[in-house]
C-alpha cells in the first residue's frame, strides 16, 4: 500500500505539474473535509494568533456582515466570461457595498496610494476554472482610477507557474508583479543551482502555524509543500511584499462543503498543507486566516462567480463547471462565504449529487466566528441582491 500511495502521489504531482490537475487530485481532497470529525483533532498554535491586537483593517473588515450578490444573465456568453459585462457587475457591487456615487471614493474605503495591493487569485484547476481575467483586468482598471501604480499590484498565489499556465503572465499584465510561493526556473527545475528549493526562499520562519500532525514527503512531492514537520510557514508575498490583499477566490465546492474566500487565502499562504487537509481541514481554513498576515491585510473579498462548480471541486470536472452569473463582494470573509455556501449547496441538492445539507460541512463558518473572523449566522448578514439587467 505504501508504494502504490507513492506512486500516485508522483502521478499527481506530473499532472500539477503541467496544469491539468482538476480532476485527478481533489475527490480524496473532499472526502477527507468529513473524515476529520471522527478523529481526535491535533492540537495547533491559534492562541498565538489570539494574542496580537487587531487594527482598522482586521476581519471582518469595514463592513461587518454585510454582502453584495450581483447576477447578471449575460455576464457568460459561449461558456466565456465577458469583460464589460464584469465591469458593470463590480462597480454596481461595490456602489452597493460602500453606499458611494463612484467608483474612486469606493475604493478610498481599501486602498490608497503608495500601498502594495496583492490581488490573491485561484489558478488551482487550471484553465478551465481558474479566477477569471475579465474580473482581474477590471479589478486592476478601478484600482488605476483609484490612483494605485500598475507597478504596485500584484498578482499572486501559491504556485507561480500555475498563474503562468493560467495566462496570467508578464506579456497579459504589463508592468504589473506575478509571482508565488512554489516556483521554478525556466528550465523546468524547482531547484536552484546549489541545490535549494526555490520555494524555501519564499517563506518567512517568523510567521507559521503549527499543528502537532506531519507527513513525510517524496522527491516528487516536497517541492509542492516546500518542508515537513509540524510547521506551516507564511508565505513572504503575504508577511512582506504586500500592505493590503484583495481576496478573489472562485464559486465552487470541496466536497459538501465549499472552497471560497477562507480556504483561498489560507491554503494559497502557507506550506505543508498536505497533513493539514487530512486531518485539519476546517480549523486549518479558518485558523490561519487568523493570524496578523492575513486578518490585518485582507480588506476586501470578491467571489467570482461568473464560472464556478458545484461538484468535483476545488478541481475542474468540466461536467460540473456552471455559469453561476454572480458576484459576491464584502469585507467579510465569513458573511460571504456563507452566502457562497447556500448558492453551492442549493445547486447540489436540485441537481441531485446530495439530498440535504450537510452541517460538518459549514463547520468552519461556526469556527471562523467564534475567532471573530466574521459572521456566519445567516441570519445576521445583511444581503443585498442586485440584478443587472
Amino acid at each position: 500500500m505504501e508504494n502504490e500511495n507513492k506512486l500516485g502521489r508522483r502521478k499527481y504531482l506530473k499532472i500539477l505539474g503541467t496544469g491539468s490537475i482538476g480532476a485527478f487530485i481533489f475527490p480524496h481532497l473532499a472526502k477527507d473535509v468529513l473524515a476529520q470529525e471522527k478523529k481526535e483533532k491535533p492540537r495547533t498554535n491559534i492562541a498565538d494568533a489570539l494574542k496580537y491586537p487587531r487594527n482598522e483593517n482586521s476581519m471582518p473588515g469595514k463592513f461587518p456582515g454585510k454582502v453584495v450578490k450581483v447576477f447578471n444573465k449575460n455576464s457568460v456568453k459561449e461558456n466565456a466570461p465577458v469583460l464589460e459585462e464584469a465591469e458593470k457587475m463590480l462597480v454596481k457591487g461595490m456602489l452597493e457595498l460602500t453606499g458611494e456615487k463612484t467608483i474612486v471614493a469606493a475604493w478610498k474605503h481599501f486602498v490608497k496610494p503608495g500601498e502594495k495591493i496583492g490581488l490573491k487569485l485561484n489558478p488551482v484547476a487550471g484553465k478551465v476554472l481558474t479566477t477569471s481575467h475579465e474580473i482581474v483586468k477590471t479589478i486592476i482598471k478601478q484600482l488605476e482610477e483609484a490612483g494605485i501604480d500598475k507597478k504596485d499590484i500584484v498578482l499572486w498565489d501559491r504556485r507561480e507557474f500555475q498563474l503562468h499556465e493560467c495566462g496570467f503572465t508578464e506579456e497579459n499584465y504589463p508592468g504589473i508583479k506575478i509571482t508565488g510561493t512554489e516556483r521554478k526556473d525556466k528550465e523546468g527545475s524547482y531547484y536552484d543551482k546549489d541545490g535549494v528549493l526555490y520555494g524555501k526562499k519564499m517563506i518567512d520562519e517568523k510567521w507559521f502555524y503549527k499543528a502537532e500532525c506531519s507527513e513525510e514527503y517524496d522527491e516528487y512531492t516536497i517541492p509542492f509543500m516546500v518542508n515537513e514537520g509540524e510547521y506551516s510557514y507564511f508565505s513572504k508575498i503575504c508577511t512582506r511584499e504586500v500592505d493590503k490583499i484583495i481576496n478573489v477566490p472562485i464559486l465552487k465546492n470541496a466536497g459538501s462543503s465549499v472552497t471560497l474566500c477562507m480556504k483561498n487565502l489560507a491554503y494559497g499562504s502557507i506550506t505543508n498543507t498536505s497533513r493539514l487537509h487530512k486531518q485539519l481541514w476546517s480549523e486549518t481554513t479558518v485558523e490561519v486566516c487568523a493570524f496578523p498576515p492575513l486578518r490585518d491585510k485582507v480588506v476586501l473579498n470578491i467571489v467570482d462567480g461568473l464560472k464556478g462548480c458545484f461538484d468535483g471541486g476545488p478541481g475542474a470536472n468540466p461536467q460540473f463547471i456552471t455559469s453561476f452569473n454572480t458576484l459576491l463582494i464584502g469585507t467579510d470573509p465569513v458573511a460571504v462565504d456563507r452566502v457562497g455556501y447556500d448558492i453551492i449547496i442549493k445547486k447540489r441538492i436540485d441537481e441531485g449529487i446530495q439530498k440535504k445539507e450537510s452541517e460538518r460541512g459549514k463547520k468552519f463558518l461556526e469556527l471562523a466566528e467564534n475567532l471573530k473572523l466574521g459572521i456566519a449566522d445567516i441570519n445576521r448578514i445583511k444581503l443585498t441582491e442586485v440584478e443587472i439587467v
